[in-house]
Protein backbone atom coordinates (compact mmCIF):
# COMPACT_ATOMS: atom_id res chain seq x y z
CA UNK A 1 0.00 0.00 0.00
CA UNK A 2 2.72 2.24 0.55
CA UNK A 3 4.29 1.71 -2.86
CA UNK A 4 0.66 2.34 -4.27
CA UNK A 5 0.36 5.33 -2.07
CA UNK A 6 4.22 6.49 -3.75
CA UNK A 7 2.97 5.89 -7.54
CA UNK A 8 -0.02 7.97 -6.79
CA UNK A 9 1.90 11.23 -5.42
CA UNK A 10 3.69 10.36 -8.50
CA UNK A 11 0.93 10.35 -10.86
CA UNK A 12 0.10 13.43 -9.79
CA UNK A 13 3.46 14.95 -10.98
CA UNK A 14 2.64 13.27 -14.15
CA UNK A 15 -0.87 14.96 -14.81
CA UNK A 16 0.33 18.26 -14.26
CA UNK A 17 3.35 17.69 -17.04
CA UNK A 18 0.90 16.25 -19.41
CA UNK A 19 2.03 12.78 -19.59
CA UNK A 20 5.41 14.20 -21.08
CA UNK A 21 7.73 13.08 -18.38
CA UNK A 22 8.99 9.26 -18.45
CA UNK A 23 6.89 6.57 -17.16
CA UNK A 24 9.45 4.06 -16.22
CA UNK A 25 9.80 5.50 -12.35
CA UNK A 26 5.92 4.50 -12.17
CA UNK A 27 6.02 1.42 -14.07
CA UNK A 28 8.42 0.01 -11.32
CA UNK A 29 7.24 1.42 -8.53
CA UNK A 30 3.87 -0.38 -9.68
CA UNK A 31 6.02 -3.56 -10.21
CA UNK A 32 7.08 -3.61 -7.02
CA UNK A 33 3.71 -3.30 -5.55
CA UNK A 34 2.53 -5.87 -7.39
CA UNK A 35 5.60 -8.02 -6.39
CA UNK A 36 4.68 -7.67 -2.68
CA UNK A 37 0.69 -7.65 -3.15
CA UNK A 38 1.39 -11.12 -5.15
CA UNK A 39 3.35 -12.65 -1.84
CA UNK A 40 0.66 -11.36 0.38
CA UNK A 41 -2.23 -13.10 -1.18
CA UNK A 42 0.01 -16.53 -1.84
CA UNK A 43 0.71 -16.43 2.04
CA UNK A 44 -2.99 -15.76 2.91
CA UNK A 45 -3.93 -18.52 0.77
CA UNK A 46 -1.57 -20.96 1.77
CA UNK A 47 -1.84 -19.86 5.60
CA UNK A 48 -5.87 -20.85 4.80
CA UNK A 49 -5.62 -23.64 2.53
CA UNK A 50 -7.91 -22.30 0.28
CA UNK A 51 -8.48 -19.87 -2.39
CA UNK A 52 -8.43 -15.96 -0.93
CA UNK A 53 -11.44 -15.00 -1.76
CA UNK A 54 -13.68 -15.98 0.59
CA UNK A 55 -14.85 -12.35 2.11
CA UNK A 56 -15.03 -8.56 1.58
CA UNK A 57 -11.60 -7.67 1.82
CA UNK A 58 -9.71 -10.57 0.07
CA UNK A 59 -12.70 -9.82 -3.00
CA UNK A 60 -11.10 -6.25 -2.96
CA UNK A 61 -7.24 -7.46 -2.60
CA UNK A 62 -7.98 -9.89 -5.50
CA UNK A 63 -9.96 -7.56 -7.57
CA UNK A 64 -6.69 -4.98 -7.53
CA UNK A 65 -4.18 -7.17 -8.00
CA UNK A 66 -5.80 -8.12 -11.53
CA UNK A 67 -5.47 -4.85 -12.27
CA UNK A 68 -2.11 -3.91 -11.44
CA UNK A 69 -1.14 -7.48 -12.97
CA UNK A 70 -2.74 -6.48 -16.09
CA UNK A 71 -1.49 -3.12 -16.34
CA UNK A 72 2.44 -4.46 -15.53
CA UNK A 73 1.48 -6.84 -18.80
CA UNK A 74 -0.27 -3.81 -21.24
CA UNK A 75 2.89 -1.34 -19.55
CA UNK A 76 5.46 -3.57 -21.16
CA UNK A 77 4.47 -1.47 -24.44
CA UNK A 78 6.41 1.84 -23.29
CA UNK A 79 3.58 3.44 -25.61
CA UNK A 80 0.80 2.30 -22.99
CA UNK A 81 2.78 2.59 -19.41
CA UNK A 82 1.15 6.09 -18.56
CA UNK A 83 -1.44 3.85 -17.98
CA UNK A 84 -0.23 3.27 -14.46
CA UNK A 85 -1.26 7.41 -13.93
CA UNK A 86 -4.31 6.13 -14.10
CA UNK A 87 -4.29 2.66 -12.33
CA UNK A 88 -2.39 3.82 -9.54
CA UNK A 89 -4.83 6.06 -7.52
CA UNK A 90 -7.57 3.15 -8.29
CA UNK A 91 -5.33 0.79 -6.90
CA UNK A 92 -4.44 2.92 -3.79
CA UNK A 93 -8.33 3.70 -3.19
CA UNK A 94 -9.23 0.17 -3.31
CA UNK A 95 -6.65 -0.77 -1.31
CA UNK A 96 -7.46 1.62 1.54
CA UNK A 97 -10.98 0.69 1.60
CA UNK A 98 -10.05 -3.12 1.71
CA UNK A 99 -8.06 -2.29 4.73
CA UNK A 100 -11.31 -0.30 6.36
CA UNK A 101 -12.23 -2.60 9.93
CA UNK A 102 -14.94 -5.20 10.25
CA UNK A 103 -13.71 -6.11 6.51
CA UNK A 104 -11.84 -9.16 6.66
CA UNK A 105 -14.41 -10.91 8.54
CA UNK A 106 -14.05 -15.14 8.51
CA UNK A 107 -17.23 -17.42 8.29
CA UNK A 108 -17.39 -20.34 9.89
CA UNK A 109 -18.22 -22.18 6.46
CA UNK A 110 -16.22 -20.14 3.46
CA UNK A 111 -18.03 -19.67 0.69
CA UNK A 112 -15.32 -20.09 -1.48
CA UNK A 113 -13.13 -22.94 -0.79
CA UNK A 114 -13.74 -25.95 -3.24
CA UNK A 115 -12.15 -26.04 -6.97
CA UNK A 116 -15.56 -24.92 -8.67
CA UNK A 117 -16.23 -22.34 -6.24
CA UNK A 118 -13.06 -20.71 -6.67
CA UNK A 119 -13.38 -21.15 -10.10
CA UNK A 120 -16.33 -19.07 -10.25
CA UNK A 121 -15.17 -16.67 -7.62
CA UNK A 122 -11.72 -15.71 -9.69
CA UNK A 123 -13.57 -15.36 -13.07
CA UNK A 124 -16.15 -12.80 -11.54
CA UNK A 125 -13.20 -11.42 -9.89
CA UNK A 126 -11.24 -11.12 -13.28
CA UNK A 127 -13.96 -9.82 -15.21
CA UNK A 128 -13.85 -7.03 -12.24
CA UNK A 129 -10.20 -6.33 -13.02
CA UNK A 130 -11.07 -5.98 -17.02
CA UNK A 131 -13.92 -3.33 -16.38
CA UNK A 132 -11.53 -1.48 -13.95
CA UNK A 133 -8.64 -1.36 -17.09
CA UNK A 134 -11.59 -0.07 -18.92
CA UNK A 135 -12.91 2.54 -16.95
CA UNK A 136 -9.17 3.35 -16.54
CA UNK A 137 -9.02 3.63 -20.37
CA UNK A 138 -12.10 5.44 -20.23
CA UNK A 139 -10.12 8.12 -17.81
CA UNK A 140 -7.83 8.54 -20.56
CA UNK A 141 -10.10 8.99 -23.15
CA UNK A 142 -11.81 11.64 -21.66
CA UNK A 143 -8.74 13.57 -20.74
CA UNK A 144 -7.30 13.15 -24.48
CA UNK A 145 -10.68 14.29 -25.63
CA UNK A 146 -10.45 17.16 -23.46
CA UNK A 147 -7.14 18.31 -24.26
CA UNK A 148 -7.97 18.38 -28.16
CA UNK A 149 -10.89 20.74 -27.46
CA UNK A 150 -9.12 22.98 -24.80
CA UNK A 151 -5.32 22.41 -25.39
CA UNK A 152 -4.13 21.07 -28.94
CA UNK A 153 -0.41 21.83 -27.98
CA UNK A 154 -0.77 19.55 -25.11
CA UNK A 155 -2.78 17.10 -26.93
CA UNK A 156 0.23 16.52 -29.28
CA UNK A 157 2.88 17.03 -27.13
CA UNK A 158 0.91 13.86 -24.54
CA UNK A 159 2.02 10.92 -24.64
CA UNK A 160 -1.55 9.70 -24.71
CA UNK A 161 -2.23 8.03 -27.43
CA UNK A 162 -5.44 8.49 -29.99
CA UNK A 163 -8.66 8.24 -28.84
CA UNK A 164 -9.64 6.39 -31.97
CA UNK A 165 -7.37 3.76 -30.16
CA UNK A 166 -7.69 4.16 -26.41
CA UNK A 167 -11.58 4.06 -27.60
CA UNK A 168 -11.13 0.37 -29.03
CA UNK A 169 -8.60 -0.74 -25.95
CA UNK A 170 -11.97 0.12 -23.83
CA UNK A 171 -14.21 -1.98 -26.15
CA UNK A 172 -12.08 -4.80 -26.27
CA UNK A 173 -11.22 -4.78 -22.34
CA UNK A 174 -15.01 -4.96 -22.18
CA UNK A 175 -15.18 -7.72 -24.28
CA UNK A 176 -13.03 -9.50 -22.15
CA UNK A 177 -14.55 -8.77 -18.90
CA UNK A 178 -18.12 -9.65 -20.62
CA UNK A 179 -16.98 -12.86 -21.15
CA UNK A 180 -15.36 -14.03 -18.38
CA UNK A 181 -18.65 -12.32 -16.19
CA UNK A 182 -21.01 -14.56 -18.28
CA UNK A 183 -18.83 -18.08 -17.61
CA UNK A 184 -18.64 -16.98 -13.85
CA UNK A 185 -22.18 -16.34 -13.49
CA UNK A 186 -23.06 -19.53 -15.82
CA UNK A 187 -21.70 -21.93 -13.35
CA UNK A 188 -23.83 -20.18 -10.61
CA UNK A 189 -26.87 -22.24 -10.62
CA UNK A 190 -24.78 -25.85 -10.58
CA UNK A 191 -23.31 -24.06 -7.14
CA UNK A 192 -26.74 -23.36 -6.04
CA UNK A 193 -28.30 -26.87 -6.73
CA UNK A 194 -25.09 -28.28 -4.75
CA UNK A 195 -25.57 -25.91 -1.71
CA UNK A 196 -29.25 -25.21 -1.68
CA UNK A 197 -31.01 -27.86 -4.04
CA UNK A 198 -32.52 -25.04 -6.18
CA UNK A 199 -30.64 -23.92 -9.38
CA UNK A 200 -31.53 -20.15 -8.24
CA UNK A 201 -32.43 -17.69 -5.42
CA UNK A 202 -33.42 -14.44 -4.71
CA UNK A 203 -30.35 -13.41 -2.90
CA UNK A 204 -29.38 -9.55 -3.11
CA UNK A 205 -25.72 -10.34 -4.50
CA UNK A 206 -27.00 -12.72 -7.20
CA UNK A 207 -29.96 -9.97 -8.69
CA UNK A 208 -27.04 -7.58 -8.38
CA UNK A 209 -24.63 -9.21 -10.56
CA UNK A 210 -26.82 -10.26 -13.00
CA UNK A 211 -27.53 -5.98 -13.18
CA UNK A 212 -24.15 -5.78 -13.48
CA UNK A 213 -24.07 -8.40 -16.89
CA UNK A 214 -26.92 -6.38 -18.30
CA UNK A 215 -25.22 -2.89 -17.65
CA UNK A 216 -21.99 -4.07 -19.58
CA UNK A 217 -24.23 -5.99 -21.94
CA UNK A 218 -26.44 -2.67 -22.76
CA UNK A 219 -23.13 -1.16 -23.19
CA UNK A 220 -21.69 -3.17 -25.59
CA UNK A 221 -24.79 -3.39 -27.81
CA UNK A 222 -25.14 0.22 -27.52
CA UNK A 223 -21.72 0.92 -29.15
CA UNK A 224 -21.84 -1.81 -31.67
CA UNK A 225 -25.07 -1.53 -32.55
CA UNK A 226 -26.36 1.82 -32.14
CA UNK A 227 -23.32 3.62 -32.95
CA UNK A 228 -23.06 4.94 -29.24
CA UNK A 229 -19.50 5.33 -29.33
CA UNK A 230 -16.62 8.22 -27.90
CA UNK A 231 -17.50 10.25 -25.22
CA UNK A 232 -20.85 8.90 -24.10
CA UNK A 233 -19.13 5.06 -24.07
CA UNK A 234 -16.20 6.14 -22.10
CA UNK A 235 -18.77 7.68 -19.52
CA UNK A 236 -20.56 5.05 -19.23
CA UNK A 237 -17.70 2.89 -18.99
CA UNK A 238 -15.78 4.58 -15.73
CA UNK A 239 -19.61 5.05 -14.55
CA UNK A 240 -20.34 1.31 -14.62
CA UNK A 241 -16.89 0.38 -12.79
CA UNK A 242 -18.05 2.74 -10.04
CA UNK A 243 -20.81 1.69 -9.57
CA UNK A 244 -19.52 -1.96 -8.75
CA UNK A 245 -16.69 -0.57 -6.44
CA UNK A 246 -19.33 1.65 -4.76
CA UNK A 247 -21.72 -1.41 -4.16
CA UNK A 248 -20.01 -4.56 -4.59
CA UNK A 249 -19.38 -4.55 -0.76
CA UNK A 250 -23.08 -3.11 0.61
CA UNK A 251 -24.85 -6.05 -1.79
CA UNK A 252 -21.98 -8.75 -0.68
CA UNK A 253 -22.65 -7.65 3.17
CA UNK A 254 -26.40 -8.34 2.10
CA UNK A 255 -26.10 -11.68 0.88
CA UNK A 256 -26.96 -14.76 2.52
CA UNK A 257 -25.17 -16.57 -0.43
CA UNK A 258 -22.09 -15.57 0.02
CA UNK A 259 -22.06 -14.97 4.24
CA UNK A 260 -23.40 -18.06 5.43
Amino acid sequence: MILYGISSVYSIFLWRKGFREDNRLNYILLLGSALFHTMALVSRGFSFSRCPVNNLYEAMAFIGWTIVASYLVIGLWSRLRFLGAFASPVLFGTGIFALMPGLDVHSAQPAFVNGWTSLHATLILLSYGAFGLASIAGLMYLTQEHNLKFDKLRAVLSLLPPIQRLELTMNRLLIVGFVLLTIGLLMAPRLMKEAYGVYFKSDPKIIWSIFVWALYLTLLVMRRWFAQGGRRFAWGTVGGFSFVLLTFWGFNLLSTVHNP
